[in-house]
């Protein structure tokens, strides 16, 4: 084929990829004077309705994707009875091959790619289109760094029934749900199920699960726990960890429930695992840039956008040295204030939304759950707050109620920062590495503390590391009730 003319119009040049369905050629496109790539497909299986239909399905299905991380097709055509699809040529390479080129992400820019793939998935279930074989070969990686995803061949409407009916399993096992390699309905929860596997693969180097077969490889998806992604590259943060986790679970219960959810939670990491490092590079650069207000606020403006805090900081300079030349002739030298308390060396624990919970174990196991991620969403315009009691808790038979975070592995927390509408409330805090029936399983690691507006608790749990932190409410003070609006664990 190479040299050959489609429609005589797409000069075939050079095949640069190959799958069950199709062969990919880089083609030249005189009328237009630009490269494309052309997708076409076997002449074997061309004359079989069913397939046929599925390819042509694809061409239609992303022509309606319009998206910077979607690679565009431009046309549809037949040359001599073989169907054909045109498409945006990427030159880069895929990120498959960016992964075995460089064994492992940083994990910024693997965090980066997670988000664009993510957010091409979501343009796709906008539309009603499950992907279904999400994985590195699908995803091209341009010369700018950016990351699109392709290859929509097996990709189905959720309106559509037939072509691709339950009970027959599509994609590649290496990063195959569990729901899909069962033969049951496939959604976009499956997808999400394949990014998260991506994302580890991004990290560590490899894919979480190896065997003979690729049967055997789908089997593993459906019945191992996904490895910890800590032991291989202990770097890694309890947050974005976290995050992989609650993507990649075996039930869909249990899973984001879109790709928008994963992409959220993704950007609230990058922004704060780039404020910890205090530097970006590559592509998670260029998504810092784009990140949604709320989560950008989370990382340094002169990271999101260096020149213009370049500009901002020689102006508060110029006007500060003004300042400073007035002021040396009005005032004279005091100690001053600090304009923030000093942090003592502390980090702080990156928590995705959904790592807040609440703890009622002597009442409903209700407390104010619908709430519990204000307390941790960096906004303290929203907050977590228990329910009224009209009189104190041991009248009602309850020694407290708490909100509790988790850190996403166990980890030793050296203090607990909290603001409060609502000061004058008894607390403290106690930890676990799992969820207690009651307080009685907790290990008290604070004092009780009466707590002010902004209150610092320290803890004490020696040399041991736990994953739960409790915040424990043993008395309300004059209130009727205790409102926590930000909520965070340092180390």
């Amino acid at each position: 084929m190479i040299g050959t003319s489609l429609n005589d119009r797409f000069r075939l040049e050079e095949k640069i990829g190959s799958g069950g369905m199709s062969t990919v050629y880089r083609a030249f496109d005189p009328t237009l004077e630009r490269w494309v790539a052309i997708k076409l497909m076997h002449r074997d299986i061309s004359e079989d309705p069913d397939q046929l239909e599925r390819f042509r399905r694809e061409a239609r299905a992303v022509a309606r994707l319009s998206h910077p991380h979607v690679v565009t097709v431009i046309d549809f055509g037949e040359d001599d009875g073989t169907p054909y699809i045109v498409l945006e040529y990427v030159e880069g390479e895929t990120l498959k091959e960016r992964i075995k080129r460089m064994a492992r992400l940083p994990v910024a820019e693997a965090v980066a790619y997670a988000i664009e793939i993510g957010r091409a998935l979501s343009c796709a279930h906008a539309e009603r289109l499950v992907h279904r074989d999400v994985k590195p070969q699908n995803v091209l990686i341009d010369m700018d760094g950016r990351a699109k995803v392709t290859d929509f061949g097996i990709a189905r409407s959720l309106e559509a029934h037939g072509l691709t009916a339950t009970g027959r399993v599509l994609g590649t096992t290496d990063y195959v749900a569990p729901e899909q390699a069962l033969g049951k309905e496939v959604t976009e929860q499956s997808d999400v199920y394949s990014l998260g596997t991506v994302l580890f693969e991004m990290l560590t180097g490899e894919v979480p699960f190896k065997a003979d077969s690729q049967v055997a490889v789908a089997m593993k998806h459906v019945r191992e726990p996904m490895p910890d992604v800590q032991r291989r590259r202990p770097e890694v943060s309890a947050s974005l960890a976290a995050v992989l986790e609650h993507a990649t679970a075996k039930e869909t219960a249990n899973r984001y429930a879109t790709a928008d959810d994963v992409v959220h939670d993704l950007e609230e990491v990058l922004a704060i695992e780039v404020a910890r490092s205090g530097e970006s590079t590559g592509e998670a650069t260029t998504v810092l840039r784009d990140l949604p207000g709320e989560t950008a606020d989370f990382a340094p403006a002169r990271l999101r956008n260096p020149r213009r805090w370049l500009l901002t900081v020689l102006a508060v300079l110029l006007l500060a040295g003004g300042a400073v030349a007035y002021l040396a002739t009005r005032t004279e030298k005091g100690a001053g204030t600090p304009a923030a308390p000093r942090s003592d060396g502390l980090t702080p624990v990156s928590l995705p939304t959904s790592a807040a919970d609440d703890y009622d174990p002597q009442g409903d196991e209700n407390e104010s759950s619908e709430a519990t991620q204000n307390a941790i969403d960096g906004n303290r315009t929203t907050n977590w707050d228990t329910e009224s009691y009209e009189t104190d808790f041991q009248s009602i038979g309850k020694d407290g109620v708490g909100l509790y975070v988790d850190a996403g592995s166990p980890i030793s927390a050296r203090r607990l920062d909290l603001t409060t509408p609502t000061p004058g409330f008894t607390s403290s805090v106690y930890a676990a590495n799992e969820v207690p029936e009651d307080i009685s399983g907790w290990e008290k690691v604070s004092r009780d503390t009466e707590v002010s507006e902004t209150q610092r608790i320290d803890l004490d749990a020696g040399t041991q590391k736990f994953r739960y932190y409790l915040l424990w409410i043993t008395d309300l003070g004059e209130q009727d009730k205790a409102e926590v609006q930000e909520l965070a664990l340092l180390r």
